[in-house]
């Protein structure tokens, strides 16, 4: 009797294209190239780049240098989502940062100004971070209050008007100036993105984080902190938000208490979902939601090139990032090879 072919039976191993492509960088990836590809065939001339007065111009530097802020956020909320956690405070906080820094540039100098911002920035972190952690608030009522009350005060601030900034012409280096060609928001990004990466991969913080949000009960048996870790996030977040608010005041040079951050919370929560983060906690993807942050600008600077009309520009934004999303659902990734 002939012994049976079991290698007729046994499942085909996956090819090295399949295996990319379930990479966690991978749809993300594409999707930003596919949107970069439409723009160039759409708009002519999108992609083109030019040195003007020894700095490099042109849509690619542009959407790089509007991402910074989106890019930073977006970091703070990565560790937030990975810890089941969510901040919808953030949009405040960049208001309240941006206020603080405007009002007393002017007065205190540069070094306290900024000082004062970062510092207001921690004081929202603790307050986020304490009625989580410790009071065990759910994080999206928590962080409720701060988004209302937050952007209260930064008016109160300013008693609603905007803050607008003259001097020093050193403030304004933060969010318009160049380094070596290129704006210097992006060395910001790279630096805060760097040491951000460094703590997650060669510490034991990143296994934390994630143990947290995959089971914090496990992960409180099994001896991790995990009210400590989850306070740490929120003071992150807050303090990389602060940050994004000092380059937003920088570029415009000035502090609008109303507008400024408004909806940025939603955006780097859409920025970590695009770049593979799993809201449910435990997955997680700094480099990820980075290219999130530039898919949502790209997007953003591609509608505006292509002269869609205001009213219809929400919905496009909306159609295109509901596909992205929908490609990179549990549904696909299900799907055989």
């Amino acid at each position: 009797m002939k012994a049976p072919n079991l290698a007729m039976s046994r499942p085909s191993a996956p090819s090295a294209v399949s295996r990319g492509w379930k990479h966690l960088l991978a749809r993300p990836l594409a999707a930003l190239v596919l949107l970069l590809a439409v723009a160039a065939i759409c708009v002519p001339g999108f992609l083109r780049l030019e040195i003007k007065d020894g700095h490099l111009y042109g849509n690619l530097v542009d959407i790089l240098h509007r991402a910074a802020p989106l890019m930073l956020a977006a970091l703070g909320m990565t560790l937030v989502i990975a810890t089941r956690g969510i901040d919808v405070s953030v949009g405040a906080v960049v208001a309240i940062a941006a206020t603080v820094g405007c009002v007393l540039v002017g007065s205190q100098g540069l070094v306290l100004a900024i000082a004062a911002a970062l510092g207001a920035a921690l004081l929202c972190g603790l307050w986020n971070g304490l009625l989580v952690s410790a009071l065990g608030l759910q994080p999206i009522i928590a962080t409720l209050i701060l988004m209302v009350a937050g952007r209260g005060l930064a008016q109160l601030l300013t008693d609603g008007q905007i803050v607008t900034v003259y001097a020093p012409a050193s403030f304004f280096w933060l969010g318009g100036g160049h380094l070596a060609g290129l704006p210097v928001s992006l060395f910001v990004v790279a630096a805060v993105a760097g040491l951000t990466g460094l703590l997650m991969r060669r510490t034991a913080l990143g296994l934390f984080i994630q143990a947290v949000g995959i089971n914090p009960v496990a992960a409180r048996l099994a001896g991790v902190r995990t009210g400590s870790i989850v306070f740490f996030v929120y003071v992150y977040c807050s303090l990389v938000a602060g940050l994004a608010g000092l380059m937003i005041a920088s570029n415009i040079k000035s502090a609008d208490a109303n507008n400024a951050g408004l909806l940025l919370e939603l955006d780097a929560i859409l920025a970590v979902t695009l770049g593979g983060g799993q809201l449910g906690g435990g997955r997680f993807s700094l480099a990820g939601s980075l290219v999130g942050a530039l898919i949502i600008q790209t997007l953003t600077s591609t509608i505006y090139a292509l002269g869609v009309p205001p009213q219809v520009t929400m919905v496009v934004k909306a159609v295109v990032v509901f596909a992205v999303c929908i490609s990179q659902s549990s549904f696909w990734s299900r799907r055989p090879a």
